[in-house]
């Protein structure tokens, strides 16, 4: 209830498009997160196409619920996700998450112009996900929309 977070497909990977809203100051605060490789297969740093099934690679759209704080032996430091949606309800099974990436740092985006692709998860940068990881915590809405 004190936070929420929008995630901006139509925008352009290099973008601030995960945007976090406190819902009782109005202050907003904007990040840069990736797509999946299958959303934009010829990897313009446009997400085109949105799936929930397994194995696509794709990002889903719909609300999700954060559902707290947990560490991965492959991605580390992430917040775990629970799709809400036809669109999105086997984020948990396909492992859709928000965590950091070394595709989603500066550096990446200064040296190829745009994000890399992620499975479908919401990678962050490394310098973005510790603040957002602790506030997003757990019972937050996260809706992605393109």
């Amino acid at each position: 209830r004190d936070r929420m977070y929008l995630v901006d497909f139509q925008k352009f990977s290099g973008d601030l498009r995960l945007f976090e809203v406190d819902l009782y100051s109005g202050k907003v605060h904007a990040y840069r997160t990736t797509h999946g490789r299958g959303s934009d297969p010829s990897h313009s740093g446009y997400a085109r196409r949105f799936s929930n099934t397994p194995d696509s690679y794709m990002s889903s759209v719909g609300a999700y619920v954060t559902a707290g704080a947990s560490w991965g032996s492959q991605q580390g430091a992430n917040v775990l996700l629970d799709g809400l949606e036809y669109s999105n309800n086997l984020a948990r099974d396909r492992a859709i998450i928000v965590h950091a990436a070394d595709y989603a740092d500066p550096a990446f985006l200064e040296r190829e112009g745009k994000l890399g692709r992620s499975y479908g998860c919401f990678s962050m940068s490394h310098g973005d996900l510790p603040d957002v990881r602790e506030r997003m915590a757990e019972g937050r809405l996260l809706f992605a929309f393109a």
